[in-house]
């Protein structure tokens, strides 16, 4: 039973964090005007990547939502059965059994509760500067997505390692190895030819031009023009990669000093997240959309892009529904197996996401760009221990300085 539900629990988390950047891509893809046009140049597509990420911060809410209605199912099965101990998103997580989505993880968090205290009150607001930390890499990482191909997107969100790895050992005193060190030398080799790929040979666009759903970058043309493009894509998604890792290294700070729930985390960002894009939305529009008609900042524009056509508000409710289910399952996954585990899990779905765009057609077979995912990938299992490194091997001394 229990390893039916582990693999229900991976299955789970490749197939939902497979959708998010799919989909994501689809909506990129969708027609908004001029969609009868026969020359693609001339239609417009969906490129609202600040509306992207008010939607994903909307998904994330739905996990705080869930994580309430479970405290509060659990409360009243307590009081029918005569027990009437308060149950708080503090103290549920240590008083059940397992499989409970409101527990779902604190073996990720490597402190002892004695230590912590509950975020609560005015500290709650905390949360808010990962969540501005997230708003920026997503808002970037979306941009991204729309100039470059899914698969190369989710490589190069491989590159977080390295930033990640480098701030950790800056402002929360880690201390990397030499062969974590080695390792995101591959990392950073594999990104190198990741990118490279996608400037140097772009995929064509398909050869079924006069179809509505056109392929996002076949309008903005071939050759040097969308080399640049394409690189600008790969910048994106690589600039983004650093506020993501500065996101990660506040919330390990907040972790450690603070006794608080994963899911309400990803919660509390989420509100805190929607919040500030909502206020952020109307503040653009009036410095630069206003002035700027069709922009990525025109708030009337992108609002009716996605009210007036359906393959645009449809998508927007999957991702949203498949961000919190994936939120779920990989927090679940992280308390049933380990966080490591989590970690290769995550790096597997890139496979997915790259074999899945060639079945659709929307990107063709690059050897540069197996190649450079093939490091990425080995440098990244090097780096979380799952693969031993070739050289360096850790040693006892090093794991109780580690420790220490």
């Amino acid at each position: 039973m229990k390893t039916s539900y582990t693999l229900f629990l991976v299955g789970g988390m490749l197939v939902t964090g497979t959708l998010n950047t799919l989909l994501t891509k689809l909506q990129d893809m969708q027609c908004v005007g001029n969609c009868d046009d026969r020359n693609p140049a001339k239609r417009q597509l969906f490129e609202q990547p600040t509306w992207q990420t008010l939607n994903m911060f909307a998904g994330e809410i739905m996990c705080l939502a869930v994580l309430y209605v479970s405290i509060a199912w659990k409360h009243y099965q307590r009081r029918r059965q005569g027990y009437n101990e308060l149950v708080t998103t503090d103290s549920l997580p240590e008083e059940s059994n397992g499989g409970d989505l409101a527990e779902a993880t604190l073996d990720d968090i490597p402190v002892t509760l004695a230590n912590t205290q509950p975020l609560s009150g005015w500290k709650t607001f905390l949360m808010w500067l990962p969540a501005l930390f997230d708003i920026c890499g997503t808002t970037l990482m979306n941009v991204g997505l729309i100039y470059t191909s899914a698969s190369v997107y989710q490589m190069l969100r491989g590159a977080v390692v390295i930033f990640s790895g480098i701030f950790s050992v800056l402002f929360l005193g880690h201390r990397l190895r030499t062969f974590q060190w080695l390792s995101l030398i591959l990392i950073m080799t594999g990104v190198g030819l990741v990118g490279m790929s996608s400037v140097l040979f772009p995929p064509p666009p398909p050869p079924t031009p006069t179809e509505p759903l056109v392929h996002p970058l076949e309008a903005v043309g071939v050759g040097v023009e969308f080399s640049e493009k394409s690189f600008l894509g790969v910048m994106m998604v690589l600039m983004a990669q650093v506020f993501t890792a500065m996101q990660f290294v506040v919330e390990e700070k907040i972790m450690h000093r603070y006794h608080l729930v994963p899911m309400r985390a990803v919660g509390l960002e989420g509100m805190f997240g929607f919040v500030t894009v909502s206020v952020a939305i109307p503040v653009l529009h009036s410095l630069y959309g206003s002035s700027h008609p069709g922009s990525y900042f025109d708030m009337y524009d992108g609002f009716h892009q996605i009210a007036d056509n359906p393959g645009v508000w449809t998508t927007s409710i999957a991702i949203m529904l498949s961000i919190a289910f994936f939120n779920w399952f990989g927090l679940s996954v992280t308390r049933t197996i380990s966080a490591t585990s989590r970690s290769t899990i995550d790096t597997c779905r890139t496979l997915f996401i790259w074999m899945a765009s060639l079945a659709l057609g929307w990107e063709h077979f690059q050897v540069l760009q197996v190649l450079g995912f093939l490091v990425l990938i080995y440098g990244t299992f090097v780096y979380n221990e799952v693969l031993p490194s070739p050289c360096c091997q850790p040693s006892e001394e090093d794991d109780l300085i580690d420790i220490e």
